[in-house]
């Protein structure tokens, strides 16, 4: 049997090339769809196009499966027809974002942006710095992003708590986190979106975190209370690296933009060279397996 695929661009249609069963059908999201479109099995939605993308179900009868080129896959929860599966691209993306949580820690301990403040201003700032060795870095989410932070952090020297929705060998369940996190140096949030995450970084949460520790977000903006934050980095309490904010886009006149204490990238963690060739390796390997009668391994669900 042939499994009919809508592949969202030509680097795709090249990557997913031979493998066996598979009919490739290349479609923008912002157009109508190819001939025979109509008849897809598998949607595969470009990163800069799902909102797009999502439009498309309804011109879909025969969809089984929505395989996404990112990890993140809140932009379909609760949109799929009864019996479509959606699967995430779990591993393409967890070593660059680990990497930018890396660079902000080491940004913020080793005062990386103040040195080049005082270089625009021609001054020799010499002092002592504060360091991402002996740090105690709390990480919520243990899947693939988390373990590949975990073992990056441990390199640097860093002592690494895992926590997850469920307890398992070496990693702490969700419900040891209001005891965890006065103990830590750093709070990296790496999970997904769900009800149970979505505004789990409340006040009370924060609260709980040691004067002066850090909280990373690398997760979805919707999984912190950014009013909560805000008050926080304004007391200078906390101090917090974002890639993700909530709302996103920020408009121009949000509080975000000026807060105190706080590193801000534009959801870029993942953005990286090569990104494209990682997410197609996985996304390769999961039709093989749907083509062949399996399901693929990276379904949305289970633990985080």
């Amino acid at each position: 049997m042939t499994i009919t695929v809508l592949v969202p661009d030509d680097y795709g249609m090249s990557a997913l090339a031979g493998i066996e069963g598979l009919e490739l059908l290349r479609f923008d999201a912002r157009e109508p769809l190819p001939p025979g479109g109509e008849r897809a099995d598998v949607l595969i939605p470009g990163i800069m196009a799902q909102r797009y993308t999502v439009a498309l179900l309804d011109k879909l009868p025969n969809l089984k499966l929505v395989q996404l080129l990112s990890a993140g896959s809140e932009q379909w929860h609760g949109k799929l027809p009864e019996g479509v599966l959606l699967s995430i691209c779990r591993g393409a993306h967890g070593g660059s974002t680990a990497e930018w949580v890396i660079g902000a820690l080491l940004a913020i301990y080793r005062e990386l942006i103040e040195f080049e403040h005082t270089r625009q201003q021609r001054r020799w700032h010499q002092h002592v710095t504060d360091t991402l060795q002996d740090k105690r870095i709390l990480v919520v989410g243990a899947g693939d992003l988390g373990q590949q932070l975990k073992r990056r952090l441990e390199t640097f020297d860093a002592r690494t708590t895992m926590v997850a929705n469920h307890a398992r060998d070496g990693v702490h369940g969700k419900e040891a986190l209001p005891e965890l996190l006065p103990h830590h140096d750093a709070v990296v949030l790496m999970v997904p979106v769900t009800p149970a995450t979505t505004g789990m970084v409340d006040a009370a949460f924060l609260a709980r975190m040691a004067d002066n520790a850090i909280l990373v977000n690398a997760a979805r903006g919707q999984v912190v209370d950014t009013d909560a934050l805000l008050a926080e980095l304004h007391k200078g309490r906390l101090r917090a690296a974002l890639d993700v904010t909530d709302p996103e886009p920020l408009p121009a006149d949000h509080p975000l933009w000026t807060a105190p204490n706080l590193l801000l990238t534009p959801h870029v963690a993942g953005a990286v060279t090569g990104h494209r060739k990682r997410a197609y390796a996985i996304v390769a390997e999961d039709l093989a397996r749907f083509a062949a009668g399996k399901e693929p391994e990276n379904l949305v669900g289970g633990d985080y």
